[in-house]
């Protein structure tokens, strides 16, 4: 289920868009399935169509969704790559993050032991 945090700087239908990609990373949408047509998913979240339709084309331009004519929208078969693409963005992220640390100071073993510490923390 998608859940919309109006807290949330990011915009609504980035939230969509993240929503449904991590459905499908988990495998809670598997392959092929379809997804609810705009309007439904407008009702079910209490949110423009359009903010869903423009969610739904960016879903298709990353390669999460395709479009069939006439039938709807449908989770795509290519979850490996969304995966590691998903996976070099945190691995990105995470080497920012340990420069920033390191730029004050930290070790490498706070490094490591802040990285295992936060892993079991996520069980």
């Amino acid at each position: 289920m998608i859940k919309i945090d109006y807290r949330d700087p990011r915009p609504i239908y980035e939230q969509v868009v993240d929503g449904i990609e991590e459905l499908a990373l988990r495998g809670a949408l598997p392959a092929d399935t379809q997804i609810p047509s705009v309007r439904q998913l407008a009702v079910e979240l209490s949110i423009n169509p359009n903010t869903i339709q423009r969610a739904y084309g960016e879903l298709e331009r990353r390669g999460v969704i395709y479009a069939a004519k006439g039938r709807g929208n449908f989770i795509s078969d290519n979850t490996e790559t969304l995966r590691t693409r998903r996976l070099d963005e945190i691995g990105t992220q995470i080497g920012t993050l340990a420069g920033q640390a390191r730029a004050l100071g930290a070790s490498e073993a706070q490094l490591q032991g802040w990285l295992k510490e936060k892993g079991e923390n996520r069980a």
